[in-house]
């Protein structure tokens, strides 16, 4: 495993072109792209402003970059670096700014939620309706059809245009209180609809609008916190403020399962991963070289790995301050892996676990008990293999063979804040606070690593 430099980043505004050739940073108002394989600088662009968001068309083409308080959305394109295009809302302001699926459009979100449609390079606007949820906007996988979710007189709809020519084709009400948010199906044959937290509702219709199924969970059950479908299609997860994953199938739209998160661990089917600490031994003819040493140094860093605890196991456990808004309760991030094989998920009032689930035997296979809260996890998209961070140097994977810690060894305390996979799944981007680093994954070497750090 071997790391890069350490670049500037702004934002943590840091993606990879989807054909995985660039690698594209914000630094301010600079927009800097390098190539991916040699980190060498490619182009450099300069924006009117600070950008706070930024994504690439999906042909790695052109690259969106919006200034939201500015009401601003900048185009550069990477075949022509002198051309540029920009969109000013002006005084309607500017809430979000996407790409449509074909890399040609872009849907801009403004204040009073009207989303707008411009062609580049041949200016075209469509006013769609207004729509007052958010997320209220998604896209199929094969880029074919857009959902859009609305409120008007008090009721939902969900309108479905066709991405060709942008033309309606389905327009209909939904049974819900107050629609929190819309999501296709990986095949794009099922559009999932959500209420809010107040009601315990997933509503799932079909691409004509026909109603195919309705899942309530139980009588004044709390709401649903987190949505996430499977590769295939197969499962829909759904994650609820009670802490708990119910999976529906896609034959009958039913429970098959439910997940729990139990504070007390004794299910001999599952491996618990205990990371330990242990600070590096300084001799007394140490200690007065110490002090010429940076404080950013990562020799006297704190060492960690993981253990395997005999059950049952004590999770810890934060009680929520439930007077405050928007209390750490519930399951709030899940994932599953590439392969559908496993689901990875976490509770909010169990922040330093993850919790990793077999979806062949619906069981819990293993248990990533960390020594801070769990910042971010992401399934690697080629392999069964999890990368996760908590805010401090230190980068972990597990895989079905077990789990490795690994330091970073970037100078100036550099803090792993989220992590991001490269679409080969043979490098990482590893995000800290105002820098970012990559790091090479090489074949084999994880399953060595693993061997020599779980004991």
């Amino acid at each position: 495993m071997n790391f890069s430099e350490v670049f500037k980043q702004s934002n943590q505004l840091c993606r990879v072109s989807p054909d995985g050739k660039y690698l594209a940073t914000c630094v301010q108002y600079r927009l800097v792209v390098r190539d991916v394989n040699t980190l060498q600088i490619l182009h450099l662009y300069t924006c009117l402003d600070q950008i706070v968001h930024m994504e690439w068309s999906s042909d790695s083409l052109f690259i969106l970059c919006a200034m939201y308080k500015r009401g601003l959305v900048q185009v550069w394109s990477l075949e022509q670096p002198d051309w540029y295009c920009k969109i000013d809302e002006g005084s309607i302001g500017l809430v979000s700014s996407r790409w449509s699926p074909d890399g040609r459009h872009i849907l801009n979100t403004t204040e009073f939620h009207v989303s707008i449609l411009t062609m580049l390079k041949s200016i075209s606007c469509a006013l769609f309706p207004p729509w007052s949820v958010v997320p209220g906007i998604d896209f199929s996988r094969d880029g074919c059809y857009m959902a859009l979710a609305e409120r008007r007189d008090c009721r939902d709809y969900v309108s479905v245009f066709v991405c060709d020519d942008w033309h309606l084709l389905r327009h209909f009400e939904t049974e819900t209180q107050d629609l929190a948010g819309v999501e296709w199906s990986p095949n794009g044959c099922v559009l999932a609809v959500w209420d809010s937290c107040l009601e315990y509702k997933v509503l799932l219709y079909s691409l004509d609008g026909r109603l195919l199924s309705t899942f309530s969970a139980y009588e004044w059950s709390l709401g649903i916190k987190s949505l996430a479908w499977s590769p295939s299609s197969q499962f829909l997860a759904i994650g609820s403020y009670d802490g708990k994953v119910r999976i529906l199938n896609h034959i009958t739209w039913k429970k098959v399962t439910e997940f729990d998160h139990p504070a007390t661990i004794n299910n001999t089917k599952a491996v618990v991963y205990k990371e330990v600490e242990r600070k590096p031994v300084v001799g007394s003819a140490d200690l007065s070289i110490q002090h010429h040493i940076t404080m950013g140094s990562t020799l006297f860093n704190t060492q960690s790995k993981y253990e395997i605890c005999p059950l049952p196991v004590q999770v810890p456990v934060v009680k929520p301050d439930l007077d405050r808004a928007n209390p750490k309760v519930g399951v709030s991030s899940m994932a599953f892996s590439s392969d559908n094989r496993y689901l990875a998920t976490k509770n909010d009032n169990m922040a330093c676990v993850v919790w990793v689930w077999d979806m062949q035997r619906l069981g819990l296979l293993a248990v990533l008990e960390q020594t801070s809260a769990v910042r971010c996890f992401q399934w690697d998209p080629r392999r069964p293999r999890l990368a996760l961070c908590t805010g401090n140097a230190k980068l972990y994977l597990w895989s079905p063979a077990g789990c490795v810690s690994v330091q970073v060894p970037a100078e100036g305390g550099f803090q792993v804040q989220s992590v991001t996979w490269h679409c080969s799944g043979d490098s990482l981007i590893l995000l800290g606070k105002e820098q970012l680093c990559l790091c090479y994954m090489e074949v084999g070497e994880e399953e060595e690593e693993e061997d020599d750090d779980v004991k």
